[in-house]
């Protein structure tokens, strides 16, 4: 706090203006006209005032009037008067009173300056600002040195979340804790005070960003809606063990239900969540969460378990752990195993509709191996197979174990490449066996650019098996070696194009793809993983037609494409791009798993069309088309309408031949000025039944909303569930109730949730 003046600087400022020493011996200073002046006051720690006028009396006080300023070590003071009595270096300010220290500022109509003791007294619209926040009241007390004081009737305001508050006294212990007596608390602004958080007594530890509340109750409308003997919280997005908001809810299968979690900080990188939550059909269940992070590795376990099910009579129960581990720079490894007690768990317990559409429950452990240019993998995976008794499934191979390499390097322009696969395949009842895949490849660039290119490339896939248990079909150990050729090439043209007052950019690319793959009868070779794969824009430049490794299609085709795109000049935006592409065959094919040899010489025919038609249209369509019958195969057609936050309609329609006929329809969309509406209807043609349908309403005031929703989704064959969300927010406060946004943000594309500003004003 000591502070000294350096000579020079000491005769600079008396060049410029009046400059006093002021000591024991001084004498009176004339009252001076001319501003700005300047004195220099030495006794004990410097201070410097500045004034429109001074006036000074041998060894009494110095008096500054009109923007008077006083400055001593880190401490200013400004007010339209200033007294200061030299004897006591008390220090008396008058009209718009400011005074700084660091990072606070002080202001008051009056206010009186201790010297001795550093004490401040001040009155008249009293305002304590630090940080963004502002606490006012009309007496204030404060020692400058130890920062300890009161203020009387304070009102204060936050500028983290724009909340406000009141008390009837403020205790200011030091810079970072306080205590408010008989205070009142909102986010909702000046003017409404829809609701109220009211504590008897509010402690602040801005050291440790908690806030401690006792006997706590908040009211909602004028009406006590929660009440809390003792309650901490954190003043910032840091984690704080304590009870989180009861959920409130229930399902058709379940009934009502009532979820009290409670949040464990454990340390900085541990947490958990232990939820019990009490269906009033099925008693009560126990969730538990455990999350860990450290700096080579990361995971979390879920241990779910209802004691005792009331419909079932049996115990119910869930395992699940994820963990990620980098063992060191080039070795890392997975762990992904899931269990759950009964093939109806997720169709009874579940409350979503991703969890309840679970069929295959992953058990996987992973050991990665990374060499930079190449790279190893080892894998040992199997399922838990949840059976629907209305519709049964195969349950998947286990692979026990699956060793894969992959290589690739750049050596004198080639791009050279190798994969490498072994796998254990074991099931309970169908053919086992062992496969080993070797599948080297080289590629040459002849033309490359921005504008062309043609690249051929030559591969040889190589396959042997071993067959082992449950092999019915008596097949034999065989091998098979396939060389595969194919040449890449394409073209990209643009013009500069002008409509509707913009200009564009307009590429045409046509691209062509040749496959060469010799025809092998495969009829006796084991399928473990093969299946046709989907026909779609990827997979026609692919050079084998089949998924897995287990049948490599014979091909002597080439696959023609039109691309077309327009891009906004300025920005490169993507505005529209439409697609053409079909597959012709030289030799008819004839390896197939599901129908005898075909010998169809064309493919299906592709088309798509996809853009940003306007600034809130977007619209994404494919069609599939079989010129051999001259029927529609398949189509798939959405758009979304996204006007403004808070704004979005989505429509869709999928078309499988013989297979599928969807409509999906979702919005959230106002009603009036606070209500929105939400909704979804998933409808299959096909089968004649609903597969999910939602409705709800939004309730969005300045500082709270409140959001009603039922829905109806599909859970097995023949079988669906309903669930009921009412939740109340109390904007940076507490949500009450069962919380239905992860399953809107999944129902609705585009949902957006309304009071939160970093959503709706990005």
């Amino acid at each position: 706090m000591r502070f000294h003046l350096n000579s020079v600087l000491v005769s600079l400022l008396c060049t410029f203006s009046y400059c006093l020493t002021a000591n024991a011996e001084s004498s009176d200073l004339p009252a001076e006209k001319s501003s700005p002046m300047l004195a220099v006051v030495e006794q004990g720690e410097p201070a410097v005032i500045e004034a429109d006028r001074l006036e000074g009396k041998k060894g009494k006080q110095l008096e500054a009037t009109g923007n008077a300023h006083l400055s001593k070590g880190d401490q200013t003071i400004r007010a339209d008067k200033l007294l200061y009595f030299q004897d006591t270096q008390d220090i008396h300010a008058q009209g718009s009173v400011q005074v700084r220290k660091g990072g606070q500022l002080i202001s008051a109509d009056w206010m009186r300056y201790i010297e001795l003791t550093r004490d401040i007294d001040a009155q008249g619209s009293v305002e304590l600002e630090e940080a963004g926040s502002k606490m006012a009241g009309p007496y204030l007390r404060l020692n400058m040195d130890t920062n300890i004081g009161t203020m009387d009737q304070p009102t204060f305001f936050l500028g983290e979340n724009d909340a406000r508050g009141s008390a009837q006294v403020l205790h200011i212990h030091d810079k970072q804790h306080f205590t408010l007596d008989k205070a009142s608390y909102t986010t909702c602004p000046a003017g409404n005070q829809d609701w109220v958080l009211r504590v008897d007594e509010l402690g602040i530890d801005k050291s440790r960003q908690v806030g401690t509340a006792h006997h706590a109750w908040i009211e909602f409308k004028g009406v006590p809606i929660l009440y809390s003997p003792w309650m901490d919280f954190p003043l910032n997005d840091q984690r704080k063990s304590g009870f989180l908001s009861p959920i409130f809810g229930g399902t058709v299968n379940g009934g009502s239900e009532l979820t009290l979690p409670y949040y464990w900080n454990i340390t900085a990188n541990h947490d958990a969540t232990i939820a019990p939550r009490y269906m009033l059909k099925r008693g009560l269940m126990l969730n538990n969460e455990f999350r860990y992070m450290e700096p080579n590795y990361i995971g979390e376990v879920h241990v779910d378990s209802l004691f005792h099910d009331e419909l079932t009579n049996d115990r119910r129960s869930l395992f699940s752990l994820k963990h990620s581990h980098n063992i060191n720079a080039r070795l890392s490894g997975q762990i992904n195993f899931n269990r759950v007690s009964d093939d109806n768990y997720f169709r009874d317990l579940a409350n979503e509709v991703n969890a309840t559409s679970q069929a295959n429950l992953l058990r996987e452990g992973v050991l990665n191996y990374n060499r930079g240019w190449w790279e190893m993998n080892a894998r040992a995976q199997l399922y838990q197979t949840l059976q629907d008794p209305a519709a049964p499934i195969v349950a998947p191979y286990k692979r026990l174990p699956e060793v894969k390499i992959n290589a690739q390097k750049i050596k004198y322009g080639a791009n050279l490449d190798f994969e490498g696969e072994f796998v254990d395949f074991s099931h309970s009842s169908l053919p086992n066996g062992r496969r080993l895949v070797l599948n080297p490849g080289i590629s040459y660039p002849l033309l490359s650019s921005d504008a062309y290119y043609v690249t051929p490339k030559i591969a040889l896939h190589s396959t042997q098996y071993v067959m082992g248990l449950n092999n019915t079909s008596a097949l034999v150990n065989s091998s098979r070696t396939l060389p595969i050729l194919s040449v890449d090439s394409g073209l990209v043209l643009e013009r500069e194009w002008k409509r509707f007052g913009k200009e564009y950019v307009q590429t045409l690319e046509p691209r062509a793809f040749y496959v060469y793959i010799p025809y092998r009868n495969q009829n006796l070779i084991p399928n473990f993983d093969s299946a046709p794969a989907d026909f779609n824009f990827t997979q026609i430049f692919a050079e084998n037609r089949f998924s897995g490794s287990d049948r490599v299609g014979d091909a002597n085709q080439v696959t023609l494409a039109m691309t077309s795109r327009l891009l906004e000049q300025g920005n490169g935006q993507e505005r529209l791009r439409v697609m053409l592409g079909e597959r012709f065959s030289f030799t008819a094919p004839q390896v197939n798993l599901t129908a005898p040899a075909t010998t169809l010489n064309k493919s299906d025919i592709l088309l798509a069309a996809s853009g940003r038609v306007t600034n809130s249209w977007s619209l994404d369509s494919e069609i599939q088309f079989d010129p051999n019958q001259s029927h529609t195969q398949r189509y798939n057609f959405s758009a979304k309408y996204r006007p403004e936050a808070g704004k979005a309609l989505n429509l869709g329609y999928r078309f499988l031949r013989s297979t599928l006929r969807q409509v999906d329809i979702s919005t959230q969309w106002p009603l009036s000025n606070r209500w929105h509406g939400v909704g979804r209807w998933n409808y299959s043609l096909q089968e004649g039944q609903i597969l999910e349908a939602m409705a709800g309403f939004e309730y969005n005031q300045s500082c709270w909303a409140l959001r009603l929703v039922a829905q109806r989704f599909t859970t097995a064959t023949q079988q669906s569930n309903v669930g009921f969300f009412v939740q109340l927010e109390l904007n940076d406060m507490v949500k009450m109730g069962s919380d239905p946004l992860s399953m809107l943000r999944q129902s609705v594309p585009g949902y957006v949730k309304l009071n939160d500003k970093t959503s709706v004003n990005p």
